[in-house]
């Protein structure tokens, strides 16, 4: 009888997510050697789809690489990651102040505050009743 395994694998978005982690929990520089190792212990990538996800986050300019003689260097640091999100927001909030998406984004971006205004909203002995 063969038994199947009942682990799914990450979705994409995970694996950025997990790969992101890496980045901004050692806050240091890599080549995609040291990634493929790193990647599939630490957070469960793996090693063949580390370039993948690499690439993507480089398009995506949320991780930077510079190609240094024959080698390719990649990081991302958190005060980039900071100022990215804070500048798509200025671009969006510029181009239509009132659309929807921009409340989305703004929520998103101000979730703690924003968590904490409805939690406090919503609690009855704040309402006055």
């Amino acid at each position: 009888m063969c038994l199947k395994s009942k682990k799914k694998g990450l979705s994409a978005e995970e694996k950025r997510t997990r790969m992101m982690e890496i980045f901004s929990e050692t806050k240091d520089v890599f080549q995609l050697k040291d990634l493929e190792k790193i990647a599939p212990k630490e957070k469960g990538i793996t090693a063949m789809s580390v370039k993948e996800v690499l690439q993507s986050l480089v398009d995506d300019g949320m991780v930077d690489c510079e190609r240094i003689g024959t080698s390719n260097y990649y990081w991302a640091f958190p005060s980039k990651a900071l100022h990215a999100r804070k500048h798509k927001l200025e671009v969006l909030e510029s181009q239509d102040p009132g659309c929807c998406f921009h409340v989305i984004i703004k929520v998103s971006y101000y979730r703690k505050f924003w968590l904490d205004a409805v939690a406090h909203a919503c609690n009855p002995s704040t309402l006055g009743g």
